[in-house]
């Protein structure tokens, strides 16, 4: 635990404990009808987001995927006006508007996403543009799974972002499946981060379920963004727990390889080196789970009482107002 101090260690294992309830309880309200619309969840891969995003600025950017939560909630978004808007509330970060794919707060850097696979790629690099042109020391984080590496706008973006030596990082979130097509009938390569090379910028692959890796390898990758030597191709590997939506019966896999993912859990490894090497306690483990579940009750109790958008502000936000 050397290269970590104990205080982050703990730092990146209490925020993918309250990552994993938030999802847990989304999971149990989407079943029971209170929230509208389609859930992707990312348990399992909660490393990912919590390793990248807790080397971030609160003025960095992250563009999510269409399973973000975690990587929301890993930025710093209030879990309680984050699980409003999953209720269609007024209250929510975008009156109740957006949805699960595409909750945002762009006053801490949570810029949303899109539910088109790779759309986000090439949005995500005009904001390192922007910070670049306007002289803004700023890096942004873009999210993908591995389906979107066979989009043409990642291969025209990354070519882009080497050239101009943009302020960004594409993060991999690779857990082996496309929707519900596996990568070995989808991808190429085994390793995604090996297509950097076309591109002239590093490409680092890490094991997505260790937290610490994931720390690391994101730390160096986001300080050579923000001291100009421009963008790297992250991919962290991981398991998909789920389905590709809640709901997904999952035909296309074996109950022995849904099993099997199981094992790979990246709070179950943190935990262990925490005691193991005695920087935390059985009982210390079970108060940080305790806080997180009465935060993420309380978050559900302010969704359930916030109110309702009328329906006159249906198209409200919906189109930009006509300036002289």
């Amino acid at each position: 635990m050397a290269e970590l101090q104990r205080e982050k260690l703990i730092e990146l294992f209490t925020t993918m404990v309250r990552c994993r309830q938030f999802e847990e309880k989304v999971l149990d309200l989407f079943s029971q009808g209170y929230i509208p619309g389609f859930i992707h969840t990312s348990i399992g891969q909660e490393a990912i987001a919590v390793g990248v995003c807790s080397n971030l600025r609160q003025s960095d950017k992250v563009f999510l995927t269409h399973r973000g939560h975690s990587q929301a909630i890993a930025k710093g978004i209030d879990v309680k006006r984050a699980m409003a808007e999953l209720f269609g509330k007024k209250v929510g970060f975008c009156k109740g508007k957006s949805g699960s794919m595409h909750v945002a707060d762009v006053s801490i850097g949570v810029m949303g996403a899109t539910g088109i696979v790779g759309a986000g790629i090439p949005v995500a690099t005009g904001s390192a543009f922007a910070a670049q042109y306007r002289g803004l020391d700023l890096v942004t984080v873009c999210f993908f799974g591995d389906g979107a590496v066979n989009q043409g706008t990642f291969h025209e973006t990354l070519n882009m972002a080497s050239l101009w030596k943009l302020p960004i990082v594409y993060c991999c979130e690779n857990n082996g499946w496309a929707q519900f097509s596996p990568q070995k009938l989808t991808t190429s390569v085994i390793d995604v981060a090996t297509r950097a090379s076309a591109y002239n910028m590093p490409g680092i692959t890490v094991d997505g379920d260790d937290v610490i890796a994931v720390y690391q390898a994101a730390r160096e990758t986001i300080e050579r963004a923000r001291n100009g030597d421009g963008p790297t191709l992250l991919e962290c590997k991981t398991h998909r727990w789920f389905g590709h939506f809640v709901g997904d019966p999952q035909n296309y896999r074996s109950k022995e390889e849904i099993e099997e993912c199981r094992k790979f859990d990246p709070i179950v490894k943190l935990e262990t080196k925490l005691i193991e090497e005695k920087a935390l306690t059985p009982k210390a483990v079970e108060e940080i789970r305790g806080n997180a579940r009465v935060e993420i009750e309380e978050a559900i109790e302010f969704a359930k009482e916030s109110l309702e958008p009328q329906s006159e502000e249906t198209l409200e936000d919906v189109f930009c107002e006509r300036r002289a």
